[in-house]
């Protein structure tokens, strides 16, 4: 089910010194949404924004990346106009392979620092993260966007404690388990009269999410629980009741 997100102020971009942020905000503040609250401390102007990205991230986990990650442009180095290298490219441009020297607060450090890099990135590393900018541009404080965890509030809890359920089952199979067969692990009540009831689309989109988290590995049709996995468990044990955890199986 969907993802506990948080938003935190990584960096501020421009120059704070002259331009502080009126919302006194600094550097490692950080918002939650566990997908029934919100919490912790922002700005009014960045609530819109980074309420429509938690979202977001809370749908899709850490599946999402920005699609200017897949441009080609940001994975280019830096260039300029030379007319006598039009009949190469259609219009001219000359390569620069050097890396520039952005000044302190200049407008080019509200771009990613791994775009139009010299040399060339080897790698899909450019607006890979989702980030998020404050309109004011003096100070511009960076937000950066992650799913942590399984989503605890709202509709999600029932899934997310199936999910929990589903990583206790396969660790206490002593190894993997195939995916196809992991309803074997429940009784018939634990499939059908539990909400939500099991079927093979519902643990398949569960084990996906479990994977993204690194909780789990999936290969060759088997599932693993990582260390990751088993200690999240051994939490949530800690956090629900006696009676749920004997109502549970864990």
């Amino acid at each position: 089910m969907p993802f506990s997100t948080k938003a935190t102020l990584v960096n501020f971009v421009g120059d704070i010194e002259n331009y502080p942020c009126h919302a006194i905000l600094k550097v490692g503040d950080t918002l939650f949404f566990d997908g029934g609250e919100i919490k912790g401390k922002t700005c009014p102007d960045m609530m819109a924004p980074l309420a429509n990205a938690m979202f977001t991230v809370y749908m899709t986990g850490p599946r999402f990346v920005p699609p200017a990650n897949y441009n080609l442009f940001w994975y280019s180095c830096n260039s300029k106009l030379d007319p006598s290298k039009k009949a190469y490219d259609g219009y001219g441009w000359d390569p620069i392979n050097y890396k520039f020297e952005t000044p302190p607060y200049h407008v080019a450090c509200l771009q990613d620092p791994k775009a139009f890099q010299w040399p060339p990135s080897e790698a899909y590393s450019a607006i890979k993260d989702y980030t998020l900018m404050c309109p004011d541009t003096r100070s511009g404080a960076l937000f950066k966007i992650d799913a942590f965890d399984l989503a605890w509030g709202g509709h999600a809890l029932p899934y997310s404690r199936r999910q929990i359920v589903i990583m206790d089952r396969v660790a206490k199979t002593g190894g993997a388990w195939p995916v196809q067969k992991i309803m074997d692990l429940y009784s018939e009540f634990e499939v059908n009269e539990i909400y939500p009831p099991l079927s093979d689309a519902i643990i398949e989109m569960m084990i996906e999410e479990l994977r993204l988290l690194d909780w789990a590995t999936i290969e060759n049709g088997e599932i693993t629980v990582t260390q990751k996995g088993i200690d999240r468990v051994a939490r949530f044990k800690d956090e629900i009741p006696a009676e749920d955890v004997k109502a549970l199986n864990l």
